[in-house]
């Protein structure tokens, strides 16, 4: 079958992992193999340049279509350049009439430059009736760490700041073709300027992927889970909890879940724990996740000692599961009274 579709050449680059499910394409996984050098470019060159039947490799639209948007830099690709062969592979599949019920494709890009928004394209292009989640974004170990390409070279993401790497047309496009999205992940930096979605219902973002620097998406008002991991970058600097303020009941009024185990906040005046027991979609959780309760004498108001600042809000807490991740300090109060004050957060083990 996949002979018949073309799409063994796909599979022998290594790639792309797919399985079939009654003659289409059900799932596919797409994370770029060692370059194979003079296989992947002649590869590359076939798939952009070849007019072929609907029974060979790829339709004769695919192969002479450019995006209007211009993905590879006035909407040309150069075969010679090694960085833009990733896009490439990825637009087959894409493609691809045999992928049109796709239910779960992952992307993890390594020439995300080009091959996001060459992504983004291919997926808005048309609507996709059983995709009901997507990961997409590019691996890192230091947020906006100098990114290595397949090349070799460097892409500084703070390049795309204020300026996503997928274009806003070409993202609501791609937010369009999806009716029946459910689940995202999103990773990396700076790759789109938000996400516009009446439907999706679970959110994970790991690092800081909207082009402004913001954690929360504006408008997905669906979501019933949000997952937000984010560290300190390659500078040393860490965001403020006052992101936190962010997301307000009108923007998630089904949110229930929210997860911010993975999240690294600079405290400023209060501790992660004070700001969100005052926050208003506190009431409407109910699951919690945060990386560490933390009470200081600083975090204080007035003359309220931290244990006596813990037991005047755990009671905020009580309706809902509350994780915490790392550290349970509270500054003045033992072990034992910290302990008895923690079921009443409703607070339950970290897995």
């Amino acid at each position: 079958m996949e002979r018949e579709c073309g799409l063994d050449l796909l599979r022998a680059d290594g790639s792309w992992r797919f399985t079939w499910s009654r003659g289409f394409v059900d799932k596919a996984v797409f994370r770029l193999a060692p370059d194979p050098g003079r296989r992947r470019r002649v590869l590359a060159e076939r798939l952009l340049t070849e007019r072929l039947l609907a029974e060979r490799l790829l339709t004769e639209r695919l192969l002479t279509e450019r995006s209007p948007t211009g993905p590879f830099g006035g909407g040309e690709v150069d075969p010679a350049d090694p960085e833009q062969w990733e896009g490439v592979l990825v637009d087959a599949l894409l493609s691809h009439p045999a992928a049109r019920l796709l239910r779960g494709p992952e992307l993890h890009l390594t020439d995300y430059h080009h091959s996001a928004e060459r992504a983004a394209v291919a997926l808005g292009r048309r609507r996709w009736p059983r995709l009901a989640s997507l990961s997409f974004g590019h691996g890192f170990d230091t947020l906006l760490e100098s990114h290595t390409t397949s090349a070799g070279n460097s892409v500084v993401p703070e390049a795309y700041l204020n300026a996503a790497v997928v274009p806003e047309a070409v993202a609501r496009a791609l937010w369009g073709s999806l009716p029946a999205l459910r689940s995202l992940e999103l990773e990396g930096a700076f790759l789109f300027d938000d996400v516009e979605h009446d439907g999706l219902a679970h959110l994970r973002v790991r690092g800081s992927v909207f082009a402004d620097g913001s954690l929360f998406p504006s408008a997905t008002p669906a979501l019933v889970s949000l997952e937000v991991e984010i560290d300190c970058d390659v500078h040393g600097t860490m965001g403020t909890n006052a992101q936190l303020a962010e997301p307000a009941p009108a923007r998630y009024p089904r949110l229930r879940s929210l997860d911010l185990g993975g999240a690294h906040f600079e405290p400023e005046e209060a501790g992660d724990f004070v700001l969100l027991a005052e926050h208003p979609l506190l009431a409407q959780l109910e699951h919690l996740d945060i990386r560490e309760l933390v009470i200081g004498a600083a975090d204080a108001d007035g003359d309220l000692d931290p244990p006596a600042l813990l037991a005047a809000l755990a009671p905020r807490f009580a309706h809902l599961e509350l994780r915490v991740a790392g550290d349970v300090d509270v500054e003045g109060a033992d072990d034992e009274e910290v302990a008895r004050m923690l079921p009443a957060l409703g607070t339950v083990p970290a897995p």
